[in-house]
């Protein structure tokens, strides 16, 4: 909840899709770009944006970007202009580097020595300020504030190795993963093919879906590849989930099927570095990550909240909505009632009316109804999934007093957030973080709770990998990955690549890592430290 009202979002997300088979194809390409990008919207708001490929020699590209949702960037006229496209990919953006404009709106298409490419993003370089620099030493301008358009004018310079007049497009990915360590999920359209690539840390997730006969779900038959940040899209446009791209894999996918190029390594010691809070909030809860549903993930993490800090309560709630695996997990696990005890309205939203003084002190009164009977006289816990500023909560637990809630007790779902994020999510500055206040001292009577308990960062460790499944068995997976690991940075301060000096201003110039990480048979905390 809390992490919705304090503005932190996750960066953006791609979507790609191949039709298989003979072109011209049948297949309704921008439609389903479209519906994907409408099942990534909660990863961007911004803007959206989508590029098609006939996929000839010479390729036509088709290029349509708005401002907005993508249901409003996107008129129904427009997306006729794309119906003759084979191949494309899309993206929705929500904003950490690059100002709020149509200009930054992906994906970003360039002309380079043999023909054009599109390139999709969804993260953040922990080196964009070098690379600017190195991009411009070699005469090329930037009109934009992106990094993703660093990522493609890299991809447009020329590796050593390269023939003239054959592009290596492995090489020139792998080129670029030698220049930036991570943070990337990338989709690049070259002709008649598109490349899926996951940084070396696999910190964004990026998975593949098979297009099956609608009327022949469980058919073996196949209309078209797609790619997308998340899985959760692949239901809507009738496709089903076939595997993860895994970190530092470089993937080719066409009309004849998906093939694994290539597998670029970390360097040695280093594990893997998977956003640990895209299981926690960002994700959608029906995606599916390292072989498991977010959902499942999120109850375990409200058990294992139970077991670090059981109260005695009568009732089990939540904040709506994306704490309430949490809750129902804490529920099974203490052996206490779950009930609602607020009332959302989804319609509140932003509105022309002016916040006078009066609406400002109803506050979240304009948002939640409480639900009186089910809690009137009872001790309440409220289970949600942070508390990033503190300004959030309170006014919920007010209200739930005042309806006659006789104690709430806040669990919540995630360690306290203490540092910022340069990797793709929008975290306030660590001086705006509540957990770095000295209000958090007595953050209960701070936020007006009788008493407050966080997930510890082990607990959340284990919640997270205890369902893992080794990908190792999986032989459409080439890479022989047998350990997993989470980037816990914004808990821990423990980054995992050196960060530039852009980032001093935030306290995390310099800083190195060492992850939470597990192997097959153990949990361990390591990883070397690189100065």
């Amino acid at each position: 909840m809390e992490f919705e009202e304090s503005g932190i979002g996750e960066e953006c997300g791609v979507f790609g899709c191949v039709a298989a088979g003979e072109w011209p194809t049948q297949l309704e390409v921008a439609q389903i770009l479209t519906l994907g990008l409408v099942a990534l919207q909660h990863r961007g708001q911004e803007s959206a944006g989508i590029v098609m490929s006939t996929g000839t020699n010479p390729p036509t590209y088709t290029t349509l970007k708005g401002m907005g949702l993508v249901n409003t960037a996107f008129k129904a006229e427009d997306l006729l202009k794309l119906r003759n496209g084979n191949l494309g990919i899309g993206h929705t953006r929500y904003s950490t580097t690059g100002i709020s404009e149509l200009q930054n709106c992906q994906p970003f298409v360039v002309d380079t020595l043999h023909g054009k490419i599109a390139v999709a993003h969804n993260g953040e370089l922990v080196n964009a300020s070098a690379l600017r620099k190195k991009v411009m030493r070699h005469g090329v301008g930037l009109s934009t504030s992106s990094d993703s358009e660093l990522i493609t004018q890299l991809l447009a310079l020329t590796p050593p190795m390269e023939e003239q007049d054959t592009p290596d497009w492995v090489a020139r990915i792998k080129n670029l993963m030698t220049e930036t360590p991570t943070s990337y999920s990338l989709l690049v359209m070259y002709k008649d093919v598109i490349y899926a690539v996951r940084d070396p840390y696999g910190n964004r997730p990026l998975s593949i879906g098979r297009l099956v006969p609608i009327s022949k779900l469980h058919s073996s038959d196949t209309e078209g590849w797609v790619v997308s940040s998340e899985s959760c899209s692949f239901q809507s446009i009738g496709a089903k989930y076939y595997r993860e791209v895994q970190p530092g894999e470089i993937i080719q996918i066409s009309k004849n099927g998906v093939k694994s190029l290539s597998v670029v390594p970390r360097p040695e010691g280093d594990p893997p570095a998977f956003c640990i809070f895209e299981y926690v909030y960002f994700a959608r809860p029906d995606s599916i990550f390292e072989g498991q549903m977010v959902y499942t993930v999120r109850q375990r993490c409200g058990q294992q909240l139970a077991i670090e800090a059981p109260t005695d309560a009568d009732v089990v709630s939540t904040v709506p909505e994306s704490a309430t695996p949490a809750a129902l997990g804490y529920a099974q696990q203490s052996g206490l009632p779950y009930v609602e005890v607020l009332c959302k309205n989804r319609y509140v939203g932003r509105t022309f009316i002016q916040p006078n003084t009066r609406l400002r002190q109803l506050g979240v009164a304009k948002k939640f109804g409480a639900l009186t009977d089910n809690f009137a006289g009872k001790r309440v816990v409220l289970i949600d999934d942070s508390i990033v500023r503190g300004n959030t909560i309170s006014p919920i637990i007010k209200l739930l007093k005042e309806a006659g809630a006789t104690e709430v007790h806040i669990r919540v779902a995630s360690p306290p957030i203490r540092f910022p994020c340069y990797m793709g999510i929008n975290i306030p500055t660590k001086e705006e973080l509540i957990a770095n206040k000295p209000e958090f001292e007595d953050i209960a009577g701070y936020i007006g709770a009788t008493s407050v308990r966080y997930l510890s960062v082990e607990g959340l460790v284990s919640a997270v990998q205890g369902g893992i499944e080794s990908h190792g068995k999986d032989e459409r997976i080439s890479t022989k990955t047998t350990r997993f690991g989470h980037c816990t940075a914004c808990l821990t301060g423990k980054y995992p690549v050196e960060l530039e000096c852009r980032h001093a201003g935030g306290g995390k110039a310099g800083a190195s890592g060492r992850l939470i990480h597990v192997s097959l048979t153990q949990v361990t905390v390591g990883g070397r430290t690189r100065r």
